[in-house]
């Protein structure tokens, strides 16, 4: 009699740590740019020139709001990483949200902090 191989349903906890690891990856990067970003905008703050300029002259308020606008993308993704950091610790990780199915691996690989599987995504 052939063994029926059932549909896995979440992953285990090998694969779970392999995602946590490239999660703490992701979110030390996103870490790293959100200073530099930071770093940024207020050596840009100080530039005297842009203290004179008004705002139309000014191409130091542009590059300042553009920064401002690259850090607040930073935050969002810092908190999708630390929320998917705390699915894998709640161990539902990998699940989608929408259709309760297995995300799969190669698009958590890609996007870790994913909560749609690519069939889910499409229909949005």
């Amino acid at each position: 009699m052939a063994t029926r191989q059932r549909k896995k349903t979440k992953y285990n906890q090998k694969e779970l740590a392999v995602f946590g690891a490239l999660i703490d990856d992701k979110l030390a990067q996103a870490n790293e740019q959100l200073e530099y970003y930071k770093t940024q905008i207020a050596e840009l703050g100080d530039n005297e020139d842009s203290k004179f300029k008004s705002l139309g002259e000014s191409s130091t308020s542009v590059d300042v709001e553009r920064l401002y606008d690259l850090a607040a993308r930073q935050r969002k993704l810092i908190q999708h990483l630390e929320n998917a950091k705390l699915r894998i610790q709640n161990k539902v990780y990998g699940i989608c949200r929408a259709t309760g199915k297995l995300i799969s691996k190669e698009r958590l690989m890609a996007v870790p902090h994913a909560t749609l599987s690519i069939e889910a995504k499409q229909r949005k």
